[in-house]
């Protein structure tokens, strides 16, 4: 896919696959039918990693990296990550907002001329909810997950929004609202929801 369809694109579907020490994540298209398209972007995030840092690729082949994203400071509960391109030229930033994530999770994501945009959770009872469940003993040995939305806003404007659907592997879709918006930095911040929310 070219960039510019690429940036075209108004809705994402990302797929969780859970391997034995990874999590990897595919990035589709929607096609007409709602079905998942074409492969946009691969990644795999190492588990326990001190200083994240996940790349994307074009494919699972993992031969031409896309972007990417990494923390600067390691295991800092409220680290910025920066999203940068294949050579390192930046595409922007995230980062969690940890006060505010105490009672629904909070991020805050920025892209180089147009400012801040901010995502929390829709529902503050599936958000308190979701925290009650991480403290029942095994429950991270269970294959489910429970779902939750995401609604990204800039000066009280729809920016982007990303559902987490009720399912045995982690499902996501992402409907984005702002034409501007870099769709290589949502990819980025709609992963880290999955890949860094425990963090």
């Amino acid at each position: 896919m070219d960039f510019q369809t690429f940036q075209a694109q108004r809705r994402l579907l990302i797929r969780q696959r859970v391997r034995l020490m990874v999590n990897q994540y595919e990035v589709h298209a929607e096609n007409p039918d709602g079905s998942e398209g074409e492969l946009i972007a691969f990644a795999q995030q190492k588990r326990l990693a001190f200083k994240e840092q996940v790349t994307f690729y074009s494919d699972d082949r993992k031969e031409h990296p896309l972007f990417g994203f990494k923390a600067r400071q390691r295991l800092d509960l409220g680290a910025t990550y920066d999203v940068t391109d294949p050579g390192g030229q930046p595409i922007g930033n995230f980062r969690k907002d940890f006060k505010a994530s105490l009672l629904a999770s909070t991020w805050h994501l920025e892209q180089p001329g147009l400012g801040v945009t901010t995502g929390s959770e829709r529902s503050k009872f599936v958000a308190i909810l979701r925290r009650v469940w991480d403290f029942i003993p095994y429950v991270d040995s269970l294959p489910f997950a429970w779902p939750y939305h995401f609604d990204f806003t800039a000066n009280e404007q729809e920016t982007f929004l990303v559902d987490k659907k009720f399912a045995l592997r982690d499902k996501y879709v992402v409907d984005i609202k702002d034409p501007r918006l870099d769709r290589r930095l949502v990819i980025a911040q709609a992963v880290a929801l999955d890949a860094l929310q425990h963090r």
